[in-house]
């Protein structure tokens, strides 16, 4: 599985960033694993849009090494549909996850997050530990 490609969510990326112990963390798990890492544009959003000041230059660093995947067209034709299945589940999620896992599913990536609650519900999406 070296060199493998996965997208992370939000929750990988901020349990990096408030854990003191770096040796004890889920990204860790992964690179262990031999994965390399990707985040949709959402995500990248949700990262600049919650920082603070002095978390830039962090945030600027990690994300440097991480491929960013646009969110386009066909992803939002991806959301639709789950959402669409969710809905009638009457199980749907937060709009900014619905587009994360679409981006997922979309680029056919596996996908890692600490929010399995809510991301478990979309079975098309591939969750990996």
């Amino acid at each position: 599985m070296a060199n493998k490609l996965v997208m992370v969510d939000t929750s990988i990326l901020i349990d990096f960033y408030r854990k003191t112990d770096k040796e004890n963390f889920h990204w860790l798990l992964l690179v262990r694993q031999g994965y390399k890492f990707a985040i949709s544009a959402i995500t990248k959003y949700e990262i600049y849009a919650g920082a603070t000041e002095s978390q830039l230059q962090f945030w600027d660093t990690i994300l440097t090494a991480i491929e960013v995947i646009p969110f386009g067209e066909t992803t939002v034709d991806t959301a639709v549909a789950i959402n669409s299945i969710l809905k009638k589940k009457r199980k749907q999620i937060e709009i900014a996850d619905l587009f994360i896992a679409a981006t997922a599913i979309e680029n056919n990536l596996p996908f890692s997050t600490l929010n399995k609650k809510h991301f478990e519900r979309i079975t098309e999406l591939n969750i990996i530990e």
